[in-house]
């Protein structure tokens, strides 16, 4: 008993990790699979793991409590549609996976932003910068 109030109390618990911090790892470790594949066999787990990250997040955006803005949610939204059409395209050999990369190194960008500067969930989130391809 001694034994578990001292782990309890020593005060030097590892810290709980936030729902940002919890998305991060997920991104980070798919997108070092991604990277660096030994093999297609290889590629072909992470890109499932990566649709499975992608997924669980359209989900996540759909539910109508979700707390982030309409304009990001469906932002998130096509990411993931984009994600699940550019997997095939990689899947089948006529595309490569770097696009897959780059779209979850913005994301952990943007989840590894100070929480003081990103928006609260139930927050409207910045409109996004223009690039000058729509013009």
């Amino acid at each position: 008993m001694q034994l578990a109030q001292s782990a309890y109390s020593s005060g030097q618990q590892a810290p709980l990790r936030t729902h940002r911090g919890t998305e991060y790892a997920a991104f980070s470790r798919v997108t070092s699979r991604l990277k660096a594949p030994r093999n297609f066999n290889a590629l072909v787990a992470a890109i499932h793991e990566n649709r499975q990250l992608w997924t669980a997040l359209a989900a996540d955006v759909a539910d109508g409590a979700n707390g982030l803005s309409p304009d990001l949610r469906a932002r998130i939204f096509y990411l993931a549609r984009f994600t699940s059409e550019h997997s095939s395209t990689v899947l089948r050999r006529k595309a490569n996976v770097v696009p897959l990369i780059e779209i979850n190194m913005a994301v952990m960008r943007g989840l590894g932003a100070s929480p003081a500067a990103a928006p609260p969930r139930a927050a409207k989130a910045p409109a996004p910068a223009t690039t000058g391809a729509s013009k």
